[in-house]
Protein backbone atom coordinates (compact mmCIF):
# COMPACT_ATOMS: atom_id res chain seq x y z
CA UNK A 1 0.00 0.00 0.00
CA UNK A 2 0.73 3.41 -1.00
CA UNK A 3 0.46 6.93 0.46
CA UNK A 4 1.42 9.84 -1.38
CA UNK A 5 2.71 12.85 1.14
CA UNK A 6 3.23 16.80 0.31
CA UNK A 7 5.99 18.86 2.14
CA UNK A 8 5.37 22.06 4.33
CA UNK A 9 7.44 25.41 4.39
CA UNK A 10 10.86 25.34 4.54
CA UNK A 11 11.60 22.84 1.44
CA UNK A 12 11.37 25.61 -1.23
CA UNK A 13 14.07 26.49 -3.07
CA UNK A 14 14.90 28.90 -6.55
CA UNK A 15 14.31 26.85 -9.69
CA UNK A 16 11.76 24.48 -7.71
CA UNK A 17 9.81 22.63 -10.40
CA UNK A 18 11.04 24.71 -13.56
CA UNK A 19 12.57 21.69 -14.88
CA UNK A 20 9.45 19.48 -14.63
CA UNK A 21 7.77 22.38 -16.01
CA UNK A 22 9.96 22.54 -19.00
CA UNK A 23 9.49 18.61 -19.87
CA UNK A 24 6.01 17.96 -19.23
CA UNK A 25 3.27 20.47 -20.29
CA UNK A 26 0.94 19.18 -17.75
CA UNK A 27 3.24 20.80 -14.76
CA UNK A 28 2.85 23.71 -17.07
CA UNK A 29 -0.29 23.84 -16.79
CA UNK A 30 -0.82 23.77 -13.41
CA UNK A 31 1.83 26.39 -12.73
CA UNK A 32 -0.17 28.22 -15.09
CA UNK A 33 -3.42 27.86 -13.13
CA UNK A 34 -1.80 29.13 -9.73
CA UNK A 35 -0.66 32.55 -11.48
CA UNK A 36 -3.79 32.59 -13.12
CA UNK A 37 -5.48 32.37 -9.68
CA UNK A 38 -3.25 34.50 -7.99
CA UNK A 39 -2.77 37.57 -10.25
CA UNK A 40 0.76 36.95 -10.08
CA UNK A 41 3.58 35.61 -11.61
CA UNK A 42 4.68 32.96 -8.71
CA UNK A 43 5.71 30.19 -10.99
CA UNK A 44 8.72 32.74 -12.28
CA UNK A 45 9.44 33.64 -8.75
CA UNK A 46 9.67 30.11 -7.97
CA UNK A 47 11.85 29.67 -11.07
CA UNK A 48 14.47 32.49 -10.76
CA UNK A 49 13.88 33.83 -7.46
CA UNK A 50 14.99 35.94 -5.32
CA UNK A 51 15.08 33.48 -2.39
CA UNK A 52 14.41 36.45 0.01
CA UNK A 53 10.95 36.97 -2.16
CA UNK A 54 10.02 33.32 -2.79
CA UNK A 55 10.88 32.62 0.72
CA UNK A 56 7.83 34.87 2.60
CA UNK A 57 5.49 33.12 3.78
CA UNK A 58 2.93 34.39 1.20
CA UNK A 59 5.02 33.14 -1.53
CA UNK A 60 6.44 29.83 0.02
CA UNK A 61 3.00 28.36 0.65
CA UNK A 62 1.12 28.46 -2.58
CA UNK A 63 4.55 27.75 -4.30
CA UNK A 64 4.77 24.25 -2.47
CA UNK A 65 1.64 23.26 -3.09
CA UNK A 66 1.96 24.13 -7.01
CA UNK A 67 5.13 21.97 -7.35
CA UNK A 68 3.15 19.11 -5.73
CA UNK A 69 0.18 19.55 -6.93
CA UNK A 70 2.58 19.48 -10.98
CA UNK A 71 4.51 16.13 -9.94
CA UNK A 72 0.93 14.12 -9.24
CA UNK A 73 -0.54 15.45 -12.78
CA UNK A 74 2.98 14.50 -14.57
CA UNK A 75 3.09 11.30 -12.73
CA UNK A 76 -0.81 10.81 -13.59
CA UNK A 77 0.00 11.48 -17.14
CA UNK A 78 3.11 10.43 -18.00
CA UNK A 79 3.68 6.45 -15.24
CA UNK A 80 -0.36 5.89 -15.34
CA UNK A 81 -0.50 7.09 -11.57
CA UNK A 82 -4.18 6.18 -10.48
CA UNK A 83 -5.05 7.68 -7.33
CA UNK A 84 -7.90 5.57 -6.19
CA UNK A 85 -6.44 2.38 -7.58
CA UNK A 86 -3.31 3.04 -6.28
CA UNK A 87 -2.95 5.23 -3.31
CA UNK A 88 -4.33 4.23 0.14
CA UNK A 89 -4.36 7.66 1.41
CA UNK A 90 -2.55 11.40 1.46
CA UNK A 91 -0.99 13.19 4.22
CA UNK A 92 0.76 17.16 4.16
CA UNK A 93 2.84 18.32 6.67
CA UNK A 94 1.35 21.79 7.30
CA UNK A 95 0.68 23.88 4.44
CA UNK A 96 1.18 20.29 2.68
CA UNK A 97 -1.85 19.26 4.10
CA UNK A 98 -3.55 21.68 1.82
CA UNK A 99 -1.35 19.73 -1.33
CA UNK A 100 -3.09 16.68 0.18
CA UNK A 101 -6.21 18.37 -0.20
CA UNK A 102 -6.02 19.17 -3.78
CA UNK A 103 -4.63 15.83 -4.95
CA UNK A 104 -7.53 13.95 -3.35
CA UNK A 105 -10.07 16.19 -5.27
CA UNK A 106 -11.42 17.78 -1.78
CA UNK A 107 -10.17 21.35 -2.90
CA UNK A 108 -9.65 22.82 -6.56
CA UNK A 109 -6.23 23.98 -7.30
CA UNK A 110 -7.34 27.61 -7.86
CA UNK A 111 -9.04 27.41 -4.43
CA UNK A 112 -5.98 26.00 -2.72
CA UNK A 113 -3.90 28.34 -3.87
CA UNK A 114 -6.23 31.30 -2.80
CA UNK A 115 -6.05 29.70 0.98
CA UNK A 116 -2.90 29.33 1.12
CA UNK A 117 -1.73 32.99 -0.15
CA UNK A 118 -4.50 34.51 2.96
CA UNK A 119 -2.94 31.83 5.39
CA UNK A 120 0.49 33.01 4.72
CA UNK A 121 -0.25 36.59 4.82
CA UNK A 122 -2.76 35.63 8.06
CA UNK A 123 0.03 34.07 9.64
CA UNK A 124 3.16 36.45 8.87
CA UNK A 125 0.15 39.23 10.12
CA UNK A 126 -0.62 37.42 13.48
CA UNK A 127 2.50 38.88 15.53
CA UNK A 128 4.81 41.34 15.18
CA UNK A 129 8.12 40.79 13.76
CA UNK A 130 10.31 39.79 15.99
CA UNK A 131 7.89 38.87 19.14
CA UNK A 132 7.86 35.26 18.28
CA UNK A 133 10.35 32.59 17.21
CA UNK A 134 10.45 28.99 17.13
CA UNK A 135 13.63 26.39 17.89
CA UNK A 136 14.09 22.81 16.84
CA UNK A 137 14.78 19.89 20.10
CA UNK A 138 16.92 16.71 18.74
CA UNK A 139 17.13 13.81 20.63
CA UNK A 140 14.41 13.96 22.49
CA UNK A 141 10.28 12.96 22.50
CA UNK A 142 7.09 14.68 22.17
CA UNK A 143 6.50 14.18 26.18
CA UNK A 144 9.92 16.05 27.40
CA UNK A 145 8.98 18.39 24.87
CA UNK A 146 5.75 19.54 26.56
CA UNK A 147 7.12 19.04 29.90
CA UNK A 148 10.60 21.76 28.37
CA UNK A 149 7.34 23.90 27.56
CA UNK A 150 5.51 24.08 30.50
CA UNK A 151 8.85 24.98 32.70
CA UNK A 152 10.00 27.59 29.85
CA UNK A 153 6.69 29.21 29.41
CA UNK A 154 6.41 31.20 32.96
CA UNK A 155 3.18 32.91 32.25
CA UNK A 156 4.02 33.54 28.34
CA UNK A 157 3.36 31.03 24.97
CA UNK A 158 5.57 27.89 24.61
CA UNK A 159 4.21 25.52 22.46
CA UNK A 160 4.64 22.38 20.93
CA UNK A 161 4.54 23.22 17.28
CA UNK A 162 5.75 20.07 15.44
CA UNK A 163 5.93 16.27 16.49
CA UNK A 164 8.07 15.73 13.36
CA UNK A 165 9.71 12.30 14.88
CA UNK A 166 12.66 10.81 14.24
CA UNK A 167 13.75 12.58 18.11
CA UNK A 168 13.32 16.11 16.84
CA UNK A 169 10.28 18.17 18.59
CA UNK A 170 9.63 21.70 17.12
CA UNK A 171 8.54 24.40 20.15
CA UNK A 172 7.10 27.80 19.14
CA UNK A 173 5.59 30.99 21.01
CA UNK A 174 7.14 34.35 22.66
CA UNK A 175 10.43 34.82 21.77
CA UNK A 176 11.46 35.01 25.38
CA UNK A 177 9.52 31.85 26.43
CA UNK A 178 11.45 29.63 23.46
CA UNK A 179 14.49 31.33 23.89
CA UNK A 180 14.35 29.74 27.54
CA UNK A 181 13.82 26.41 26.88
CA UNK A 182 16.55 26.45 24.71
CA UNK A 183 18.55 27.57 27.50
CA UNK A 184 17.38 24.61 29.72
CA UNK A 185 17.14 21.98 27.11
CA UNK A 186 20.48 20.52 27.92
CA UNK A 187 19.60 20.06 31.61
CA UNK A 188 16.32 18.40 30.51
CA UNK A 189 18.35 15.60 28.79
CA UNK A 190 17.75 17.17 25.61
CA UNK A 191 20.38 16.26 23.20
CA UNK A 192 20.23 19.73 21.04
CA UNK A 193 17.71 22.79 20.53
CA UNK A 194 18.12 25.26 18.63
CA UNK A 195 16.39 28.09 17.45
CA UNK A 196 15.12 28.67 13.78
CA UNK A 197 15.10 31.25 11.29
CA UNK A 198 11.65 32.05 10.39
CA UNK A 199 9.63 34.66 9.94
CA UNK A 200 6.38 33.45 12.84
CA UNK A 201 6.06 31.69 15.41
CA UNK A 202 3.78 29.23 13.76
CA UNK A 203 1.40 26.31 15.09
CA UNK A 204 0.76 28.07 18.25
CA UNK A 205 -1.57 29.86 20.18
CA UNK A 206 -0.54 33.05 18.94
CA UNK A 207 -1.56 32.11 15.83
CA UNK A 208 -5.15 32.50 17.01
CA UNK A 209 -5.73 35.93 14.98
CA UNK A 210 -5.19 33.64 11.71
CA UNK A 211 -7.24 30.73 12.60
CA UNK A 212 -10.41 33.62 12.68
CA UNK A 213 -9.45 34.54 9.03
CA UNK A 214 -8.84 31.15 8.10
CA UNK A 215 -12.27 30.05 9.51
CA UNK A 216 -13.82 32.89 7.65
CA UNK A 217 -12.10 32.13 4.07
CA UNK A 218 -12.68 28.12 4.62
CA UNK A 219 -16.41 28.82 4.99
CA UNK A 220 -16.77 30.58 1.85
CA UNK A 221 -14.98 27.51 -0.05
CA UNK A 222 -16.40 24.47 -1.68
CA UNK A 223 -14.85 21.59 -0.35
CA UNK A 224 -15.58 17.16 -1.31
CA UNK A 225 -15.01 14.57 -0.04
CA UNK A 226 -11.68 13.38 -0.42
CA UNK A 227 -11.27 10.33 -3.50
CA UNK A 228 -8.80 9.10 -0.61
CA UNK A 229 -8.68 9.23 3.19
CA UNK A 230 -6.50 12.09 3.82
CA UNK A 231 -4.88 12.18 7.24
CA UNK A 232 -4.91 15.25 9.17
CA UNK A 233 -2.02 16.90 11.12
CA UNK A 234 -4.02 17.72 14.60
CA UNK A 235 -6.01 14.48 14.67
CA UNK A 236 -3.22 12.04 12.92
CA UNK A 237 -6.29 10.18 11.81
CA UNK A 238 -8.81 10.07 8.87
CA UNK A 239 -10.67 13.19 8.18
CA UNK A 240 -14.26 11.84 7.26
CA UNK A 241 -15.83 14.74 4.99
CA UNK A 242 -15.93 18.29 4.41
CA UNK A 243 -16.93 19.86 7.62
CA UNK A 244 -14.44 18.11 9.69
CA UNK A 245 -11.61 19.38 6.89
CA UNK A 246 -12.74 22.95 7.30
CA UNK A 247 -12.68 22.55 11.27
CA UNK A 248 -9.02 20.53 11.68
CA UNK A 249 -7.51 23.22 9.11
CA UNK A 250 -8.60 25.87 11.30
CA UNK A 251 -7.34 23.91 14.01
CA UNK A 252 -3.98 23.26 12.30
CA UNK A 253 -2.95 26.84 12.36
CA UNK A 254 -2.65 26.82 16.10
CA UNK A 255 -2.46 23.45 16.80
CA UNK A 256 0.50 20.38 16.65
CA UNK A 257 1.21 19.16 13.55
CA UNK A 258 1.43 15.62 14.84
CA UNK A 259 3.31 14.16 11.97
CA UNK A 260 5.01 11.22 13.52
CA UNK A 261 1.59 9.69 14.94
CA UNK A 262 0.33 10.64 11.23
CA UNK A 263 3.24 7.97 9.41
CA UNK A 264 3.19 6.24 12.49
CA UNK A 265 -1.16 5.54 12.19
CA UNK A 266 -0.77 5.13 8.05
CA UNK A 267 2.14 2.24 8.34
CA UNK A 268 -0.08 0.52 11.21
CA UNK A 269 -3.28 0.36 8.61
CA UNK A 270 -0.40 -0.93 5.98
CA UNK A 271 1.19 1.49 3.96
CA UNK A 272 4.59 0.72 3.37
CA UNK A 273 5.62 2.78 0.29
CA UNK A 274 5.40 6.76 1.11
CA UNK A 275 6.17 8.97 -2.04
CA UNK A 276 7.34 12.66 -1.33
CA UNK A 277 5.77 14.96 -4.51
CA UNK A 278 7.12 18.11 -4.21
CA UNK A 279 9.98 20.20 -3.48
CA UNK A 280 12.89 18.74 -0.85
CA UNK A 281 13.26 15.53 0.94
CA UNK A 282 12.70 16.02 4.18
CA UNK A 283 9.64 13.85 5.03
CA UNK A 284 10.65 10.78 3.03
CA UNK A 285 13.69 10.91 5.33
CA UNK A 286 11.83 11.34 8.73
CA UNK A 287 9.17 8.23 7.46
CA UNK A 288 12.35 6.32 7.65
CA UNK A 289 12.64 6.74 11.25
CA UNK A 290 9.34 6.58 12.38
CA UNK A 291 8.03 3.18 10.28
CA UNK A 292 10.47 0.98 10.27
CA UNK A 293 10.78 -1.36 7.09
CA UNK A 294 8.93 1.00 5.08
CA UNK A 295 9.93 2.42 1.62
CA UNK A 296 10.18 6.26 1.00
CA UNK A 297 11.10 8.34 -1.80
CA UNK A 298 11.25 12.14 -2.90
CA UNK A 299 9.90 12.81 -6.62
CA UNK A 300 10.56 16.50 -8.07
CA UNK A 301 12.31 16.37 -11.03
CA UNK A 302 11.97 14.73 -14.80
CA UNK A 303 14.58 11.89 -13.71
CA UNK A 304 12.50 11.22 -10.73
CA UNK A 305 9.42 10.61 -12.70
CA UNK A 306 11.28 8.26 -14.68
CA UNK A 307 12.37 6.09 -12.42
CA UNK A 308 8.86 6.00 -10.78
CA UNK A 309 6.62 2.81 -10.69
CA UNK A 310 3.13 2.66 -9.68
Amino acid sequence: MRALIFPGQGSQVVGMAKDLAAAFPQARAVLDEVDEALHQKLSHLMFEGPAEELTLTANAQPALMAASLAVLRVLEAERGLDLERDVACVAGHSLGEYSALAAAGSLTLADAARLLRIRGEAMQAAVAPGAGAMAALIGTDVAAAHALAEAAAEGAVCDVANDNGGGQVVLSGDRAAVERAVALAPGKGIKRAVMLNVSAPFHCRLMAPAAGRMALALAAVSLQPPRVPLYANVTAAPVPGPEEIRTTLVEQVTGTVRWRESVAAMAEAGVMRFDELGAGKVLAGLVKRIASGAQASSIGTPADVAAFAP
